[in-house]
């Protein structure tokens, strides 16, 4: 779509979408209490590393072992001792994502490919809460405000979930989850600053009764502006504040959780397209504010069985002048059965609901018609483990989804896992997942009055991908856990831009199919008990061809906004009981259309505990040359440069 009106909008998506990410530099805080345990998970054998429970990949616990599915961990040892300041950055240290940045808080993340600045393949869910939006089947990452601190630990599947977690877990799944309110009592302060930002952190948690336990929290975050390769200034730089609580409670088979955060900023423009400037609209700051609150109820059950009930209201507000404004509410019932065995089977089953009230106000560049739309989306999931032998397992699972644009959608799964030996694990699985039409490409009308260029996508359907992936998981030698997943999928009915030859005017369709192929790896070494490597390779090829009856002349050009290969090396080395190094290495292949030069960059970080309670770090990232880019036109992306931060936390 080349017309300015909708670059400029699409701009004003990406560039609201990551305000709380930018910047690497500034100050998150650490847990110290909970240092001295994190720490040792950084020198688990596999044995143990293979018992960590995670939940995202079959909705109920399983070890990390015995997972059929490409799953990375990234633990919250991992998120301390990478410097991260915000979930974008975290999210740097999964090998299976690729995080681009484009300016001080504008990231594009995706697994196996189609990134862009509204990806929209990959799930994201913080808390079992989801934070998709359905104005773009995307995830506006400024306002994913998680105190990292906070988080237990991020399980990131690349490939699809959508049995489980319905359409739009097309290519990925980013669950975060965060500790129990018992685990973050006593007062943690913390403050920090570099030459990109400042940030400064304040929580408390105690007992609530006999049986529970609260945490409060207040942040705050502040970016500065950045430049591009010219030397051209960016306005870009972004404030956020935010509030949150959370409490934990629970007796006999009973458990109780209600957390809500929220949050008011702002953040300035880069420099609107020439149409914008000429009409005379002034460029004010963007705007962004929200609330969200969840509630949980679990029960176990005889004879391993369970239940559970989880609702949370989530609102948000975003302007964008004179461009778009929207005031979207969504209130979402989830409810899930896990049954007890029933001889090899182990089924599950669960019900989903939600319902959403959009508000835009358009303006005279783009419109989103109607401006007033209620939607509203039902599924029921099924899902049975087998146990066929003591080291098979056949998992068959099957979703059904109804929402108003397109009806119903299937999305039916089938997963073997065989247990070579007690240490190494061999899977395949074979997929069908659907994205389902956005407001994005069923009600985008360019300009925002008639006559209209673009005539939204009255006939959009649903895009299709059929997965099949072949993994293994184990410890080919000892002190050394692996994991590689080859992947092939197969794509139809890809998002196209046609034209109607007789009226001039186009409209969003579905001519476009392909496919993508692909390996990922990973692995963690123990080199001695104080010294850890850890890296990770992707490699991944995208084919995609236009259907005969298809005129579209730009959708192709997608196709070199991902890189061909990525890969990632750390070092974590406790120097001392008191002091620790880490080294990270990360490199990315280039990119086209527009064009991105492949890059290299080393990050450090050094750490010191002087007493208990307190820690330092000092650091420096994108060391590599002057600077790079990641993503984006060189015209308007910012230059990421050198950096350095200092950071400083206290625990009382």
């Amino acid at each position: 779509m080349s017309w300015l009106p909708f670059k400029a909008i699409r701009h004003g998506f990406s560039v609201s979408c990551v305000r709380a990410a930018g910047g690497v530099l500034g100050l998150g805080v650490f847990c110290c209490h909970a240092a001295v345990s994190t720490r040792e998970l950084a020198n688990l054998s596999f044995e143990e590393l293979a018992d960590i429970r995670i939940t995202s990949v079959s909705k109920k616990g399983e070890r990390l072992g015995d997972a059929a599915a490409s799953v990375f961990v990234i633990t919250q040892e991992d998120i301390r001792r990478s410097g991260a300041i915000s979930l974008p950055e975290a999210l740097r240290l999964a090998p299976n994502l690729q995080v681009a940045q484009s300016s001080a808080n504008d990231y594009a993340i995706s697994a196996r490919g189609f990134n862009s600045g509204t990806a929209n393949k990959l799930l994201v869910l913080v808390d079992g809460r989801s934070v998709y939006t359905p104005l773009h089947s995307g995830v506006f990452w400024d306002v994913q405000n998680v105190v990292l601190e906070d988080v237990e630990r991020i399980e990131v599947i690349s490939g699809p979930g959508g049995t489980l977690w319905g359409t739009n877990a097309v290519n990925g799944v980013i669950n975060v989850i965060t500790r129990s309110a018992n685990d973050t009592q006593g007062t943690l302060a913390g403050a920090g600053a570099g030459n990109r930002g400042a940030d400064a952190v304040l929580r408390y948690g105690g007992p609530w009764g006999e049986d529970g336990s609260y945490r409060v929290y207040g942040k705050y975050a502040d970016r500065k502006h950045t430049a591009t390769a010219s030397g051209k200034a960016v306005d870009d730089a972004s404030h956020m504040a935010q509030m949150g609580f959370r409490m934990d409670w629970g007796r006999a088979s009973d458990q109780w959780t209600v957390q809500g955060n929220a949050y008011d900023g702002g953040a300035g423009q880069p420099t609107p397209s020439a149409t914008v400037t000429r009409a005379g609209f002034s460029i004010d700051p963007i705007r962004l504010a929200g609330i969200n609150l969840l509630a949980r109820w679990e029960r176990a059950l005889d004879r391993g069985a369970s239940v559970s009930v989880q609702t949370y209201y989530d609102g948000t507000k975003r302007t964008i002048p004179p461009i778009f404004s929207e005031s979207l509410d969504i209130v979402d019932v989830q409810i899930q059965h896990t049954l007890p065995p029933l001889g090899i089977h182990a089924p599950i089953w669960g019900f989903g609901y939600r319902y959403d009230m959009d508000r835009v106000v358009n303006s005279p560049f783009i419109a989103f018609l109607p401006a007033q739309v209620d939607q509203k989306w039902a599924s029921l999931f099924v899902q049975d483990e087998m146990r066929l032998h003591d080291d098979l397992r056949l998992t068959l699972g099957a979703r059904f989804e109804r929402n108003d644009y397109t009806g119903n959608e299937f999305l039916p799964n089938a997963r073997l896992a065989w247990k070579v030996a007690p240490d190494h694990l061999l899977w395949a699985a074979a997929s069908r997942t659907v994205r389902a039409p956005s407001r994005l490409d069923r009600d985008t009308f360019v300009p925002g009055v008639a006559p209209f260029v673009l005539a939204g996508g009255p006939d959009f359907r649903s895009e299709i991908a059929n997965v099949y992936e072949i993994g293994y998981r184990g410890q080919p030698i000892p002190h050394l856990s692996y994991s590689a997943t080859v992947f092939h999928a197969d794509y139809d009915y890809l998002r196209t831009l046609e034209m109607d030859s007789s009226s001039r005017t186009f409209t969003l369709s579905n001519r476009m199919e392909g496919h993508t192929s692909g390996l990922e790896m990973w692995g963690t070494y123990h080199v001695t008990p104080a010294w850890r490597l850890r890296g990770g390779w992707t490699v991944q090829g995208v084919s995609l061809t236009l259907k005969p009856d298809s005129n579209d002349q730009t959708s192709l050009l997608a196709i070199g906004k991902d890189p061909a290969h990525m890969w990632q090396l750390r070092s974590s080395l406790d120097l001392s009981d008191q002091s620790e190094l880490d080294v990270g290495i990360r490199h990315v292949a280039a990119l086209s259309n527009p064009e991105v030069p492949a890059y290299t960059v080393l990050d450090i970080r050094y750490g010191w505990r002087p007493r208990p309670g307190l820690e330092a770090a000092v650091g420096v990232q994108n060391l590599g040359g002057t600077g790079h880019g990641e993503f984006t036109d060189v015209r308007t992306r910012s230059e990421l440069a050198p950096g350095l931060f200092f950071k400083l936390v206290a625990h009382f």
